[in-house]
Formats: C-alpha cells, structure tokens, sequence
C-alpha cells in the first residue's frame, strides 16, 4: 500500500537515488545533503515522498520564496508511473502551499 508523508532529511539518500534514476537535472550545491537539509529547514511543510513497502518511490521538493511557490524535483519510480502518485505528490505539495499562504496576515 502506498504512503505518503512529508519528506525529511532521513529521505535524502533515497530521494536522490532516485532523481538520478529518473534523471532529474541536479547540481552540485543546492542538491547537496547540506542544500536539501538547508531547502527543508526553510519549507518544512510543502516536500512529500510516496513510500511502498518502506521504499522511497516518488518525492516532491517543493517550497516558497515568501511570494512564490515553486516545485523543484518531482519524480516517480519508472516502473510506478501512470497510477497517479505524482498527482497525489502535486496535489499534496499544493495544498500545504495554499495553507502556508493563508497563513500570512495582512499588513
């Protein structure tokens, strides 16, 4: 059965694993440990990993600027594409973005 949860600096490994798989465009700096980990101290409530059988099989970094919100890795296993879990990633990371946006008060 699929899981989803927020991603942590514990999913780190696995989640670059994987975008190396999928062939995702990384760098050197802000794809680092120490980038990802600085990335999820700043957003910790808007990046997710979908697990099965306690396995890292999609992850979404997703996070904001203050303004804007912004997606910067999403992938899903090859061999687990088309059954929605990066929609459910998507829809997961949307939807923490628009409780972090309404969260803001007015100045």
């Amino acid at each position: 059965m699929l899981n989803y949860r927020l991603m942590t600096i514990d999913d780190y490994e696995a989640a670059y694993e994987l975008w190396i798989r999928c062939q995702n465009g990384l760098n050197d700096k802000d794809d680092s440990y120490e980038g990802i980990e600085k990335y999820l101290k700043r957003n910790p409530n808007t990046s997710f990993v979908a697990e099965l059988d306690g396995n890292v099989v999609g992850v979404i970094l997703c996070g904001h600027d203050g303004r804007r919100g912004i997606i910067q890795h999403t992938s899903v296993s090859l061999d687990l594409r088309r059954m929605g879990i990066g929609k459910k990633l998507v829809d997961l990371s949307l939807d923490a973005l628009k409780r972090w946006s309404g969260s803001i008060q007015s100045i």
